[in-house]
């Protein structure tokens, strides 16, 4: 038996594209982007998806629309849109009361529709103390209402294997009989081997592309071959058998954005601009390369802009391409994107690592099975 998850406010499905590489039967995704979804669709064709805002809703005939009796969904996934409660927002313009920050309530509401065995909920790490932790503890207090038991935590993504600098806080909720946990770290900044353990160092942004095939700004093919093996455990995890490789293909840089590429080296950036083609403003991490031996920055919806981060490749004079910037997310090879090259990117960057909720598929697993009574046929150990 495979267990049973419904994805809201999906995405492309970064949560739900774990949990599918762990085992889990996706059976469901609501969003109101409907390019994200047809992404969706194109990689779960059996998933049923419901494109809108989440309030136009009613919780109760989305599940019935889904043949599910209340309490048989086993696991409810989410990520409400955070914006206002982003540390990207000044603190004089977070307000309680901000509507952006009520569409955790209305995930709750399909909770409480669906009843499912296990609920896991993601926002930005700033929920976990956002208004003196009002917001934490007002959520933690309706899933308990509702005879749930709930852990709450802030995840390094890092420590997971995945190769940006990124946190992100989870609710994990659990009515199963068992306490709901999150999993050890399988990483660290250095290496631990020891007859207890075995925690590996973090995977750099180039540890985690570095198989790809060698491109110039401007060059690269929607679909291209493979042109050497994969160099460690990550890179095998990642091509999942594939043959081709998707979406390998720059978006060309062109006058004073490539002149400013070619004057920086792996990991430089604004400040090591020359003065004349150096911006007048601009924050540090702007018109940087990514260096061989760190992570990643956070992946964002502006990954093919100079001038939104840290995405310049390494080693040659381009920005990052949508299949490296997917690996940074660590989506596997096999998934495919659809749209234009700007709303694959923001795709990308909208998206939850896939590898947290991998990680957290095996102690989803073990509730699951306290509450069955016997093994059920997930968590694929392919990448430990």
């Amino acid at each position: 038996m495979k267990p049973k998850v419904f994805d809201i406010f999906s995405g492309c499905g970064g949560m739900t594209w774990g949990l599918h590489k762990a085992g889990f039967n996706v059976i469901g995704a609501l969003d109101n982007l409907p390019i994200a979804l047809k992404t969706f669709s194109l990689n779960h064709p059996d998933a049923k998806t419901f494109c809108g805002d989440i309030r136009d809703f009613d919780p109760t005939n989305i599940r019935k629309e889904l043949k599910l009796k209340k309490g048989e969904l086993d696991c409810l996934v989410g990520g409400p849109p955070c914006q206002g409660f982003s540390k990207n927002v000044p603190a004089t313009y977070r307000f309680f009361d901000d509507e952006r920050n009520q569409l955790f309530n209305n995930y709750l509401d399909f909770v409480e529709a669906f009843f499912p065995k296990l609920v896991v909920m993601e926002n930005v790490a700033e929920i976990y103390n956002a208004f003196n932790g009002q917001v934490r503890e007002s959520i933690v207090a309706r899933l308990e209402k509702l005879g749930y038991k709930v852990d709450v935590k802030v995840l390094f993504a890092p420590d997971f294997g995945i190769p940006q600098r990124r946190s992100r806080c989870f609710f994990f909720a659990s009515r199963t009989g068992v306490n709901p946990y999150f999993p050890s770290p399988t990483h660290s900044k250095t290496t631990d081997e020891n007859l207890f353990e075995n925690v590996k160092k973090y995977v750099s942004a180039w540890e985690a592309i570095s198989d790809l095939p060698e491109i110039e700004n401007g060059e690269g093919e929607i679909e291209m071959k493979y042109d050497k093996l994969p160099l460690n455990d990550f890179q095998k995890f990642m091509r999942n058998g594939n043959k081709i490789l998707y979406d390998h293909k720059t978006r060309e840089l062109k006058g004073v954005q490539i002149e400013r590429m070619k004057s920086i080296k792996a990991g430089q950036g604004l400040k090591d601009l020359p003065e004349h083609i150096r911006p007048k403003s601009g924050y540090s991490g702007a018109y940087g390369r990514l260096d061989y031996t760190s992570v990643a920055p956070t992946i964002t919806r502006w990954v093919f802009h100079p001038g939104s981060g840290r995405y310049g490749h390494p080693k040659n004079a381009r920005m990052i391409t949508i299949r490296e910037a997917a690996r940074i997310q660590c989506f596997t090879d096999d998934f495919r994107f659809l749209g234009t090259y700007i709303e694959k990117a923001h795709q990308i960057g909208n998206a939850v690592p896939s590898l947290f909720m991998y990680r957290l598929a095996e102690s989803i697993t073990t509730c699951l099975e306290a509450y069955y009574l016997k093994p059920l046929s997930t968590h694929s150990k392919e990448y430990a």
